[in-house]
Protein backbone atom coordinates (compact mmCIF):
# COMPACT_ATOMS: atom_id res chain seq x y z
CA UNK A 1 0.00 0.00 0.00
CA UNK A 2 0.94 3.57 0.12
CA UNK A 3 1.29 2.12 3.61
CA UNK A 4 -0.49 3.95 6.38
CA UNK A 5 1.25 5.52 9.48
CA UNK A 6 -0.23 6.50 12.73
CA UNK A 7 1.04 10.15 12.39
CA UNK A 8 -1.40 12.75 11.18
CA UNK A 9 -0.45 16.00 8.70
CA UNK A 10 -1.87 19.20 7.37
CA UNK A 11 -3.59 18.74 4.28
CA UNK A 12 -5.24 20.88 1.38
CA UNK A 13 -8.64 20.13 -0.43
CA UNK A 14 -9.06 21.08 -3.64
CA UNK A 15 -10.87 19.80 -6.57
CA UNK A 16 -9.65 19.45 -10.01
CA UNK A 17 -12.51 21.30 -12.12
CA UNK A 18 -12.10 24.30 -9.79
CA UNK A 19 -8.64 24.30 -10.18
CA UNK A 20 -8.98 24.31 -14.21
CA UNK A 21 -11.49 26.83 -13.66
CA UNK A 22 -9.10 29.26 -11.55
CA UNK A 23 -6.46 29.13 -14.59
CA UNK A 24 -9.00 30.33 -17.11
CA UNK A 25 -11.65 32.46 -16.27
CA UNK A 26 -11.68 35.50 -13.98
CA UNK A 27 -14.26 34.93 -10.89
CA UNK A 28 -15.33 35.29 -7.27
CA UNK A 29 -13.85 33.71 -4.40
CA UNK A 30 -15.90 30.50 -3.75
CA UNK A 31 -15.86 28.20 -1.25
CA UNK A 32 -15.16 24.30 -2.18
CA UNK A 33 -16.35 22.59 1.13
CA UNK A 34 -19.89 23.55 1.48
CA UNK A 35 -20.10 22.08 5.05
CA UNK A 36 -17.07 24.55 6.25
CA UNK A 37 -19.18 27.63 4.10
CA UNK A 38 -22.00 27.06 7.35
CA UNK A 39 -19.69 27.49 10.08
CA UNK A 40 -19.06 30.97 11.33
CA UNK A 41 -16.03 31.08 13.64
CA UNK A 42 -12.46 32.14 11.50
CA UNK A 43 -10.62 28.98 10.93
CA UNK A 44 -7.35 28.36 8.98
CA UNK A 45 -7.66 28.04 4.86
CA UNK A 46 -4.95 28.36 1.77
CA UNK A 47 -6.04 29.92 -0.38
CA UNK A 48 -4.62 29.29 -4.08
CA UNK A 49 -4.32 31.98 -6.91
CA UNK A 50 -2.65 31.51 -10.07
CA UNK A 51 -1.74 34.92 -11.02
CA UNK A 52 1.57 37.25 -12.39
CA UNK A 53 3.78 38.75 -9.30
CA UNK A 54 2.51 42.54 -10.01
CA UNK A 55 -0.36 41.92 -9.15
CA UNK A 56 0.21 40.37 -5.50
CA UNK A 57 0.59 43.45 -3.63
CA UNK A 58 -3.26 43.70 -4.32
CA UNK A 59 -4.56 40.68 -3.82
CA UNK A 60 -2.65 41.06 -0.16
CA UNK A 61 -3.81 44.33 0.40
CA UNK A 62 -7.43 43.71 -0.65
CA UNK A 63 -7.66 40.30 2.07
CA UNK A 64 -6.60 42.14 4.95
CA UNK A 65 -8.99 45.02 4.16
CA UNK A 66 -11.61 42.22 4.29
CA UNK A 67 -9.80 41.22 8.38
CA UNK A 68 -8.78 38.51 6.63
CA UNK A 69 -5.07 37.16 8.61
CA UNK A 70 -2.37 36.15 6.46
CA UNK A 71 -0.06 33.73 7.49
CA UNK A 72 2.33 32.70 4.99
CA UNK A 73 3.20 33.70 1.51
CA UNK A 74 4.44 30.77 -1.01
CA UNK A 75 4.71 30.50 -4.88
CA UNK A 76 5.40 28.21 -7.42
CA UNK A 77 5.99 28.16 -11.36
CA UNK A 78 2.12 27.73 -13.11
CA UNK A 79 2.21 25.69 -16.37
CA UNK A 80 0.58 29.06 -17.82
CA UNK A 81 3.26 31.11 -19.07
CA UNK A 82 4.55 34.38 -16.90
CA UNK A 83 2.21 33.25 -14.44
CA UNK A 84 2.82 31.76 -11.14
CA UNK A 85 0.47 29.41 -8.19
CA UNK A 86 0.35 31.43 -5.13
CA UNK A 87 -1.11 29.61 -2.17
CA UNK A 88 -1.89 32.05 0.88
CA UNK A 89 -2.30 30.87 3.92
CA UNK A 90 -4.48 32.61 5.87
CA UNK A 91 -7.27 32.77 8.72
CA UNK A 92 -10.87 33.84 7.98
CA UNK A 93 -14.76 33.16 8.41
CA UNK A 94 -16.19 31.70 5.47
CA UNK A 95 -18.16 34.60 4.67
CA UNK A 96 -15.01 37.05 4.64
CA UNK A 97 -13.41 34.83 2.08
CA UNK A 98 -16.87 34.55 0.23
CA UNK A 99 -17.24 38.65 0.16
CA UNK A 100 -13.66 39.09 -0.35
CA UNK A 101 -13.35 41.19 -4.31
CA UNK A 102 -10.06 39.82 -5.71
CA UNK A 103 -9.08 40.74 -9.00
CA UNK A 104 -7.74 37.48 -10.44
CA UNK A 105 -9.39 33.68 -10.16
CA UNK A 106 -8.82 32.00 -7.26
CA UNK A 107 -9.53 28.78 -5.79
CA UNK A 108 -10.09 28.26 -1.59
CA UNK A 109 -8.44 24.82 -0.75
CA UNK A 110 -10.09 23.92 3.09
CA UNK A 111 -7.40 22.82 5.41
CA UNK A 112 -9.38 20.12 7.72
CA UNK A 113 -9.85 20.84 11.17
CA UNK A 114 -7.83 18.10 12.86
CA UNK A 115 -9.96 19.68 16.41
CA UNK A 116 -12.80 18.02 14.47
CA UNK A 117 -12.67 14.12 14.41
CA UNK A 118 -15.64 13.48 12.52
CA UNK A 119 -14.08 15.13 9.44
CA UNK A 120 -13.30 13.39 6.28
CA UNK A 121 -13.76 13.70 2.83
CA UNK A 122 -17.76 13.18 1.36
CA UNK A 123 -17.08 13.58 -2.63
CA UNK A 124 -14.32 11.26 -4.24
CA UNK A 125 -12.73 14.25 -5.77
CA UNK A 126 -11.93 15.96 -2.29
CA UNK A 127 -9.35 12.88 -2.21
CA UNK A 128 -7.39 15.26 -4.51
CA UNK A 129 -6.19 16.89 -0.92
CA UNK A 130 -4.34 13.88 0.10
CA UNK A 131 -1.93 14.68 -2.47
CA UNK A 132 -0.20 17.14 -0.26
CA UNK A 133 -0.55 15.57 2.86
CA UNK A 134 2.66 13.03 2.26
CA UNK A 135 3.99 11.79 5.31
CA UNK A 136 7.43 10.55 3.87
CA UNK A 137 8.48 8.11 1.25
CA UNK A 138 7.81 10.74 -1.62
CA UNK A 139 11.18 12.39 -3.35
CA UNK A 140 12.69 12.91 -0.10
CA UNK A 141 14.51 9.68 1.16
CA UNK A 142 16.44 9.25 4.22
CA UNK A 143 19.82 8.51 4.67
CA UNK A 144 19.88 5.09 5.13
CA UNK A 145 17.99 4.56 1.87
CA UNK A 146 19.41 2.28 -1.54
CA UNK A 147 19.02 5.10 -3.32
CA UNK A 148 19.84 8.26 -0.88
CA UNK A 149 23.57 9.00 -2.70
CA UNK A 150 22.01 8.28 -6.18
CA UNK A 151 21.49 11.64 -8.03
CA UNK A 152 19.73 10.11 -10.98
CA UNK A 153 17.84 7.86 -8.48
CA UNK A 154 16.75 11.18 -6.49
CA UNK A 155 15.78 12.65 -9.66
CA UNK A 156 13.64 10.12 -11.21
CA UNK A 157 11.39 9.64 -7.52
CA UNK A 158 11.02 13.64 -7.73
CA UNK A 159 9.48 12.82 -11.78
CA UNK A 160 7.50 10.45 -9.70
CA UNK A 161 6.21 12.64 -6.65
CA UNK A 162 5.90 15.59 -9.07
CA UNK A 163 3.21 13.43 -11.39
CA UNK A 164 1.15 12.22 -8.52
CA UNK A 165 0.79 15.54 -6.81
CA UNK A 166 -0.22 17.49 -9.76
CA UNK A 167 -2.81 14.03 -10.64
CA UNK A 168 -6.18 15.25 -10.10
CA UNK A 169 -9.64 13.41 -10.02
CA UNK A 170 -11.05 12.44 -13.34
CA UNK A 171 -7.99 12.32 -15.01
CA UNK A 172 -6.07 9.74 -16.56
CA UNK A 173 -3.39 8.45 -14.68
CA UNK A 174 -0.25 9.53 -16.63
CA UNK A 175 1.20 6.81 -18.29
CA UNK A 176 5.23 5.92 -17.97
CA UNK A 177 8.44 5.22 -19.68
CA UNK A 178 9.93 3.20 -17.39
CA UNK A 179 13.95 3.02 -17.81
CA UNK A 180 15.79 -0.39 -18.40
CA UNK A 181 16.84 -0.16 -14.87
CA UNK A 182 13.57 -0.26 -13.94
CA UNK A 183 12.16 -2.79 -16.17
CA UNK A 184 15.34 -4.74 -14.95
CA UNK A 185 14.73 -4.67 -11.12
CA UNK A 186 10.89 -5.35 -11.76
CA UNK A 187 12.07 -8.54 -13.51
CA UNK A 188 14.27 -9.17 -11.18
CA UNK A 189 11.21 -9.22 -8.38
CA UNK A 190 8.53 -10.78 -10.64
CA UNK A 191 11.19 -14.00 -11.55
CA UNK A 192 11.34 -14.56 -7.83
CA UNK A 193 7.62 -13.93 -6.74
CA UNK A 194 6.25 -15.81 -9.29
CA UNK A 195 8.17 -19.18 -8.49
CA UNK A 196 6.88 -18.83 -5.47
CA UNK A 197 3.05 -18.08 -6.16
CA UNK A 198 1.55 -21.44 -7.26
CA UNK A 199 2.76 -23.13 -3.15
CA UNK A 200 2.78 -19.75 -1.33
CA UNK A 201 -0.56 -18.03 -2.39
CA UNK A 202 -4.03 -18.23 -1.75
CA UNK A 203 -6.21 -19.37 -4.71
CA UNK A 204 -7.93 -15.85 -5.45
CA UNK A 205 -4.47 -14.36 -5.78
CA UNK A 206 -2.90 -17.20 -8.51
CA UNK A 207 -6.11 -16.81 -10.60
CA UNK A 208 -6.73 -12.84 -10.72
CA UNK A 209 -2.39 -12.77 -11.16
CA UNK A 210 -3.37 -15.25 -14.70
CA UNK A 211 -5.83 -12.42 -15.27
CA UNK A 212 -3.38 -9.73 -14.80
CA UNK A 213 -1.14 -11.42 -17.56
CA UNK A 214 -3.41 -11.11 -19.89
CA UNK A 215 -5.43 -8.54 -19.66
CA UNK A 216 -3.04 -5.52 -17.75
CA UNK A 217 0.40 -6.68 -19.43
CA UNK A 218 1.66 -8.11 -16.04
CA UNK A 219 5.37 -9.88 -17.95
CA UNK A 220 8.71 -10.65 -16.51
CA UNK A 221 9.77 -7.59 -19.19
CA UNK A 222 6.99 -4.93 -18.34
CA UNK A 223 5.84 -2.82 -15.70
CA UNK A 224 2.25 -2.52 -16.26
CA UNK A 225 1.01 0.57 -15.91
CA UNK A 226 -1.57 2.26 -13.02
CA UNK A 227 -4.31 3.13 -15.66
CA UNK A 228 -4.51 0.01 -17.02
CA UNK A 229 -4.40 -2.44 -13.81
CA UNK A 230 -7.18 0.49 -12.66
CA UNK A 231 -9.38 -0.08 -15.21
CA UNK A 232 -9.51 -4.11 -14.57
CA UNK A 233 -10.27 -3.46 -11.05
CA UNK A 234 -12.96 -1.05 -11.94
CA UNK A 235 -14.72 -3.50 -14.03
CA UNK A 236 -13.97 -6.04 -11.52
CA UNK A 237 -15.04 -5.12 -8.24
CA UNK A 238 -15.85 -0.96 -9.05
CA UNK A 239 -12.12 -0.21 -7.08
CA UNK A 240 -9.34 1.91 -8.87
CA UNK A 241 -6.17 3.11 -8.10
CA UNK A 242 -4.64 6.61 -8.17
CA UNK A 243 -1.13 7.76 -7.64
CA UNK A 244 0.30 8.96 -4.59
CA UNK A 245 3.55 10.53 -3.88
CA UNK A 246 4.38 8.74 -0.67
CA UNK A 247 3.03 7.06 2.63
CA UNK A 248 -0.62 8.82 3.87
CA UNK A 249 -2.12 8.82 7.18
CA UNK A 250 -3.46 5.54 8.57
CA UNK A 251 -6.95 8.35 8.86
CA UNK A 252 -5.91 9.49 4.95
CA UNK A 253 -5.14 6.36 3.16
CA UNK A 254 -8.07 4.19 5.33
CA UNK A 255 -10.60 6.97 3.71
CA UNK A 256 -9.43 6.34 0.38
CA UNK A 257 -10.65 2.80 0.85
CA UNK A 258 -14.13 3.96 2.17
CA UNK A 259 -14.56 5.21 -1.86
CA UNK A 260 -12.97 2.00 -3.27
CA UNK A 261 -9.69 4.01 -3.91
CA UNK A 262 -6.27 2.29 -3.57
CA UNK A 263 -3.27 4.93 -3.36
CA UNK A 264 -0.44 3.77 -5.44
CA UNK A 265 3.20 4.39 -6.03
CA UNK A 266 4.46 4.35 -9.36
CA UNK A 267 8.28 4.57 -8.36
CA UNK A 268 10.38 1.61 -8.24
CA UNK A 269 13.06 0.27 -5.56
CA UNK A 270 16.57 1.49 -6.33
CA UNK A 271 18.19 -1.08 -8.87
CA UNK A 272 21.40 -1.76 -6.04
CA UNK A 273 18.75 -3.88 -3.95
CA UNK A 274 16.30 -5.48 -6.18
CA UNK A 275 14.43 -7.72 -3.30
CA UNK A 276 14.44 -5.26 -0.66
CA UNK A 277 12.94 -2.35 -0.01
CA UNK A 278 12.60 0.49 2.86
CA UNK A 279 9.03 1.90 1.78
CA UNK A 280 5.81 0.78 -0.63
CA UNK A 281 6.85 0.75 -4.38
CA UNK A 282 5.22 -0.30 -7.49
CA UNK A 283 6.15 -4.08 -6.84
CA UNK A 284 4.81 -3.72 -3.70
CA UNK A 285 1.53 -2.28 -5.55
CA UNK A 286 1.27 -4.49 -8.60
CA UNK A 287 2.65 -8.04 -7.38
CA UNK A 288 0.73 -7.77 -3.50
CA UNK A 289 -1.94 -5.27 -3.78
CA UNK A 290 -3.47 -5.28 -6.49
CA UNK A 291 -4.52 -9.15 -7.38
CA UNK A 292 -6.52 -9.28 -4.81
CA UNK A 293 -8.39 -5.93 -4.78
CA UNK A 294 -10.14 -7.63 -7.91
CA UNK A 295 -12.01 -10.22 -5.68
CA UNK A 296 -15.02 -9.26 -4.24
CA UNK A 297 -15.24 -10.43 -1.22
CA UNK A 298 -11.83 -8.80 -0.22
CA UNK A 299 -12.48 -5.70 -1.83
CA UNK A 300 -15.80 -5.38 0.10
CA UNK A 301 -13.36 -6.07 3.30
CA UNK A 302 -11.33 -3.35 2.35
CA UNK A 303 -14.12 -0.98 1.89
CA UNK A 304 -15.71 -2.12 5.13
CA UNK A 305 -12.49 -1.12 7.13
CA UNK A 306 -12.54 2.29 5.28
CA UNK A 307 -16.09 3.21 5.90
CA UNK A 308 -15.18 1.71 9.83
CA UNK A 309 -12.32 4.62 9.97
CA UNK A 310 -14.64 7.46 8.87
CA UNK A 311 -15.16 9.78 11.53
CA UNK A 312 -13.47 7.53 13.84
CA UNK A 313 -11.38 8.35 17.00
CA UNK A 314 -7.64 8.44 16.75
CA UNK A 315 -7.35 5.39 18.74
CA UNK A 316 -9.91 3.81 16.90
CA UNK A 317 -8.12 4.58 13.68
CA UNK A 318 -4.80 2.81 15.66
CA UNK A 319 -6.84 -0.49 15.79
CA UNK A 320 -8.27 0.18 12.27
CA UNK A 321 -4.86 0.70 10.64
CA UNK A 322 -3.49 -2.84 12.95
CA UNK A 323 -6.56 -4.99 11.79
CA UNK A 324 -5.92 -3.71 8.07
CA UNK A 325 -1.76 -4.27 8.80
CA UNK A 326 -2.52 -7.84 9.94
CA UNK A 327 -4.94 -8.87 7.00
CA UNK A 328 -4.65 -6.64 4.16
CA UNK A 329 -0.82 -6.29 4.69
CA UNK A 330 0.47 -9.96 6.25
CA UNK A 331 -3.13 -11.87 5.91
CA UNK A 332 -3.12 -15.52 5.92
CA UNK A 333 -5.82 -17.38 5.23
CA UNK A 334 -7.25 -21.60 5.17
CA UNK A 335 -6.98 -23.29 2.19
CA UNK A 336 -8.21 -27.13 2.01
CA UNK A 337 -6.82 -27.73 4.88
CA UNK A 338 -3.83 -26.18 4.56
CA UNK A 339 -1.97 -22.26 5.44
CA UNK A 340 -1.70 -19.68 2.61
CA UNK A 341 -0.77 -16.33 1.86
CA UNK A 342 -2.91 -13.45 1.17
CA UNK A 343 -1.57 -10.31 2.55
CA UNK A 344 0.59 -7.77 0.13
CA UNK A 345 3.47 -7.60 2.42
CA UNK A 346 3.71 -11.40 2.35
CA UNK A 347 2.71 -11.03 -1.97
CA UNK A 348 5.49 -8.71 -2.57
CA UNK A 349 8.81 -10.01 -0.11
CA UNK A 350 10.66 -13.25 -1.45
CA UNK A 351 11.97 -13.71 1.95
CA UNK A 352 8.84 -13.13 4.13
CA UNK A 353 6.95 -15.27 1.87
CA UNK A 354 9.18 -18.27 2.28
CA UNK A 355 9.46 -17.29 6.23
CA UNK A 356 5.46 -17.14 7.37
CA UNK A 357 5.31 -20.52 5.79
CA UNK A 358 8.54 -22.15 7.70
CA UNK A 359 6.67 -23.13 10.64
CA UNK A 360 8.80 -20.17 12.76
CA UNK A 361 6.24 -17.29 12.98
CA UNK A 362 3.47 -17.90 15.59
CA UNK A 363 -0.08 -18.41 13.77
CA UNK A 364 -3.45 -17.11 15.22
CA UNK A 365 -7.20 -16.44 14.46
CA UNK A 366 -7.78 -13.47 12.69
CA UNK A 367 -10.51 -12.21 15.88
CA UNK A 368 -10.26 -8.07 15.17
CA UNK A 369 -11.04 -7.53 18.62
CA UNK A 370 -7.73 -9.36 19.42
CA UNK A 371 -5.99 -8.30 16.29
CA UNK A 372 -6.75 -4.49 16.99
CA UNK A 373 -4.65 -4.43 19.69
CA UNK A 374 -1.68 -6.69 19.03
CA UNK A 375 1.91 -4.85 18.48
CA UNK A 376 3.87 -5.33 15.32
CA UNK A 377 7.30 -4.47 14.22
CA UNK A 378 7.71 -2.93 11.19
CA UNK A 379 11.33 -3.69 10.17
CA UNK A 380 11.42 -7.30 10.56
CA UNK A 381 9.88 -10.39 9.76
CA UNK A 382 6.54 -10.44 11.60
CA UNK A 383 6.63 -13.22 14.78
CA UNK A 384 3.02 -13.38 14.54
CA UNK A 385 0.44 -13.51 12.01
CA UNK A 386 -3.40 -13.69 12.00
CA UNK A 387 -4.69 -16.38 9.87
CA UNK A 388 -8.55 -16.31 8.83
CA UNK A 389 -10.90 -18.89 7.69
CA UNK A 390 -12.13 -17.40 4.59
CA UNK A 391 -12.53 -13.55 2.99
CA UNK A 392 -16.30 -13.65 4.05
CA UNK A 393 -15.45 -14.61 7.39
CA UNK A 394 -12.91 -12.11 7.50
CA UNK A 395 -15.44 -9.13 6.45
CA UNK A 396 -18.08 -10.40 8.69
CA UNK A 397 -15.93 -10.07 11.29
CA UNK A 398 -14.70 -7.09 10.36
CA UNK A 399 -18.33 -5.61 10.12
CA UNK A 400 -19.56 -6.69 13.58
CA UNK A 401 -16.18 -5.24 15.01
CA UNK A 402 -16.81 -2.05 13.24
CA UNK A 403 -20.27 -1.65 14.92
CA UNK A 404 -18.73 -1.61 18.33
CA UNK A 405 -16.71 1.78 17.74
CA UNK A 406 -17.92 4.72 19.10
CA UNK A 407 -19.50 7.14 16.15
CA UNK A 408 -22.38 9.82 16.01
CA UNK A 409 -23.43 8.21 12.92
CA UNK A 410 -23.11 5.36 10.33
CA UNK A 411 -21.81 6.08 6.48
CA UNK A 412 -22.30 4.32 3.38
CA UNK A 413 -20.65 4.65 0.30
CA UNK A 414 -22.64 5.29 -2.45
CA UNK A 415 -20.92 4.25 -5.81
CA UNK A 416 -23.60 6.16 -8.00
CA UNK A 417 -22.70 9.67 -6.81
CA UNK A 418 -19.16 8.29 -5.52
CA UNK A 419 -19.80 9.94 -2.59
CA UNK A 420 -20.24 9.31 1.46
CA UNK A 421 -23.69 9.04 2.76
CA UNK A 422 -24.29 10.36 6.70
CA UNK A 423 -27.40 8.23 7.88
CA UNK A 424 -28.85 11.03 9.68
CA UNK A 425 -32.34 11.85 8.50
CA UNK A 426 -35.19 9.91 7.83
CA UNK A 427 -34.94 10.69 4.33
CA UNK A 428 -31.96 8.57 4.02
CA UNK A 429 -33.22 6.11 5.87
CA UNK A 430 -35.79 5.79 3.64
CA UNK A 431 -33.47 5.76 0.28
CA UNK A 432 -31.39 2.87 1.96
CA UNK A 433 -34.72 0.96 2.34
CA UNK A 434 -35.42 1.44 -1.38
CA UNK A 435 -32.65 0.43 -2.06
CA UNK A 436 -32.78 -2.52 -0.31
CA UNK A 437 -35.79 -3.64 -1.72
CA UNK A 438 -35.01 -2.97 -5.04
CA UNK A 439 -32.02 -5.47 -4.52
CA UNK A 440 -34.42 -7.93 -3.11
CA UNK A 441 -36.82 -8.13 -6.05
CA UNK A 442 -33.97 -8.32 -8.65
CA UNK A 443 -32.73 -11.31 -6.59
CA UNK A 444 -36.28 -12.87 -6.31
CA UNK A 445 -36.51 -12.07 -10.26
CA UNK A 446 -33.49 -13.79 -11.04
CA UNK A 447 -33.98 -16.91 -8.54
CA UNK A 448 -37.62 -17.58 -10.02
CA UNK A 449 -36.31 -17.38 -14.04
CA UNK A 450 -33.64 -19.67 -12.77
CA UNK A 451 -36.24 -22.36 -11.85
Amino acid sequence: MATMMTMLAKGRLLSAAAAASAASAPSQLRLLHTATAASTRARPFFVTITTSFDLLPRILNDAQANMIEILSVESRPSKIPKKYNITLQVVATPSQLQQASLPVSTVVDVVPDKSDPHWFPRKMRELDTFGSRVLGAGAELDSDHPGFTDPVYRKRRQVFATVAEQFRYGQLIPRVEYTKSEIETWGEVYRKLTSLYPTHACKEAREIFAKLTEKCGYREDNIPQLQDVSDFLTDETGFRLRPTPGLLSSRDFLAGLAFRVFHSTQYIRHHSKPLYTPEPDVCHELMGHVPLFADRAFADFSNEIGIASLGASDEDIKKLATCYWFTVEFGMCRENGQIKAFGAGLLSSFGELQYCLSGKPELAPFVPEVTAVCEYPITTYQPKYFVTESFEDMKHRMREFAMTLRKPYAYRYNPTTLSIEQLDETEKFVNVCSDIRTQLRVLMDGLEKKK
